[in-house]
């Protein structure tokens, strides 16, 4: 297939509201998907300049950075104050989110891996979805990664990392190349493999927050895709909400199982 504007350009995309195929000078951003130029009604330059750009993943992996120097060099005090054990979601709940943005300070393999993801999905998913949308999906991916350690992982273990959001960004992806009508089969490996690493033993992988970051990813991907309309904002939103109270919901149920300490 080739481009209706550029015949000289072979593309797979195709605009969402006309069926046009078109490169990726001509792909505007939709919701979910890409228009033409005629569709998007702005101009291809203006998109380049202020949309290609995944301001939020580079953000996102500065944070990452910043707290990763800050544990190195705080003696461990960083880590202690934002890493995420379901003992402590009564008390503090925040750090079901903060650790998601803490790294092993033994392995720097560890972060290096995480951020070399995000910026591979965030570049692909961010100017797909736009800025806030994105940034949506992958915080409810991490709490969702901390409530499913909240739910089934040890009540005393300590997790920390950034794998929740990252799973939860390969669900998001998997779902919106279906919704796009594209195979998911090289993702769908690329998940498998993963989550796969999570159970062998001895590498001490909490797999409980990939799966929870991975279902909470393709949940909220999955309603970006049925609602792309402008006319079902609305409606996007609440579905969203939905599925943050719902995350609510199970923090409050796991909290109330959890052991009584002292």
């Amino acid at each position: 297939m080739v481009c209706y504007r550029h015949p000289d350009r072979e593309t797979g995309v195709s605009c969402q509201r006309c069926g046009r195929y078109i490169c990726p000078q001509c792909q505007i951003p939709n919701a979910v998907g890409y228009l033409c130029p005629e569709d998007g009604r702005v101009p291809v330059v203006t998109r380049i300049k202020n949309d290609s750009r995944a301001t939020i993943t580079i953000s996102l992996i500065l944070i990452n950075v910043l707290i990763y120097i800050g544990q190195l060099t705080s003696a461990g005090s960083v880590t202690n104050a934002l890493v995420y054990s379901p003992l402590l979601t009564k008390a503090e709940p925040w750090r079901m989110l903060t650790s998601g943005f803490l790294h092993s300070e033994s392995s720097f393999m560890h972060i290096a891996l995480n951020m070399y993801s995000l910026y591979i999905l965030g570049s692909v998913l961010e100017p797909l979805l736009g800025k806030l949308r994105f940034l949506a999906l992958y915080l409810l991916a991490i709490f969702g990664g901390s409530v499913a350690v909240l739910l089934l992982d040890n009540p005393i273990s300590m997790v920390l990392g950034a794998s929740g959001g990252i799973f939860g960004l390969m669900g998001a992806y998997f779902i919106i190349l279906r919704s796009l009508g594209q195979s998911g089969g090289q993702v769908t490996a690329i998940i498998g493999f993963n989550l796969l690493i999570g159970f062998l033993p001895g590498l001490n992988i909490a797999w409980q927050a990939h799966v929870g970051g991975l279902i909470v990813g393709g949940l909220v991907a999955f309603v970006y895709a049925k609602t792309r309309s402008a006319n079902d904002k609305v409606k996007q939103q609440l579905y969203v909400g939905a599925i943050l109270t719902a995350l609510l919901a199970l923090t409050i149920y796991g909290a109330s199982l959890l052991p009584v300490i002292g």
